[in-house]
């Protein structure tokens, strides 16, 4: 009974201790963020931002037309909240290892070996991920929008539903190009066998078109822009799971060592 007590008291210490971990690593992720928000607010300024991200839109209206603002404090929350959105992606790099270094104590020595790969790639492929929907997605959708609007109407788009717009495909496209990455945890990790990736093409084919229509505007252009590269990252994906893994030999002797891995 004094035995069972005290591997239950065991188990409580070590539940909370995995509790104050994780509080200091979220309390150091919202540090960087919150860090970077406050740089970038006073310098260049939240108007400054507002007005890079709204440039593929003001490229695409008429001469002389500028975006509305329909709600009273809009003009000042919308320019915050780009703000807080460039703050995040910059402090990605943080944030991700804050996640890995959380994780990290329960992996076994090869597997903490992915964490500076699997940050760095993860990061950039965000990051290209979003500034492909910015320089390519949308000016050529604006435009391709702005030639059947009628002659008769003035577009004036409110300034918060384009920001609502433009962070969702920003998600889109910036978790579509995280593809590879995920593709190389599975067959890593063996959760799935690269030759099931393999023979699953058609299905992600399929399942790129149906992502990219409920996450796109209804056109035909954006859907295929999101869904081509989808599929193209997740080819991308199978060669260089192909390349990490390992030879059935350097497989089995990797397996005997193991148990002594793990710290």
């Amino acid at each position: 009974m004094t035995q069972d007590a005290s591997q239950e008291e065991g188990q409580q210490e070590t539940f909370i201790s995995h509790l104050v971990e994780l509080r200091t690593r979220l309390l150091r992720a919202a540090a960087a963020v919150i860090g970077i928000f406050i740089v970038l607010f006073i310098y260049p300024g939240a108007s400054a931002i507002y007005d890079v991200l709204a440039q593929p839109m003001l490229a695409s209206l008429p001469e002389g037309t500028r975006m509305i603002a329909t709600g009273v404090i809009t003009p000042f929350m919308v320019p915050v909240k780009v703000t807080m959105m460039a703050a995040f992606i910059l402090a990605l790099p943080v944030v991700l290892y804050q996640a890995w270094a959380f994780v990290a104590p329960g992996l076994y020595r090869h597997e903490k070996r992915l964490a500076l790969p699997l940050i760095v790639s993860s990061t950039f492929l965000f990051i290209a991920g979003m500034a492909f929907c910015y320089f390519v997605v949308f000016r050529t959708v604006f435009h391709f929008i702005a030639t059947f609007a009628p002659q008769s109407i003035t577009p004036a788009p409110d300034i918060e539903a384009y920001l609502s717009f433009v962070m969702t495909m920003f998600m889109a496209f910036g978790i579509t190009f995280e593809v590879p990455v995920a593709v190389v945890l599975l067959v890593k990790m063996g959760v799935v066998e690269l030759s099931k990736l393999k023979a699953a093409r058609g299905y992600v084919v399929v399942g790129a078109f149906i992502i990219a229509a409920v996450v796109t505007p209804p056109d035909v252009v954006s859907q295929f822009m999101l869904a081509v590269p989808l599929c193209l990252l997740y080819e991308v994906g199978l060669i260089c799971a192909r390349l990490v893994t390992p030879k059935p030999e350097a497989e089995s002797e990797a397996g005997s060592d193991s148990l002594t891995e793990r710290h």
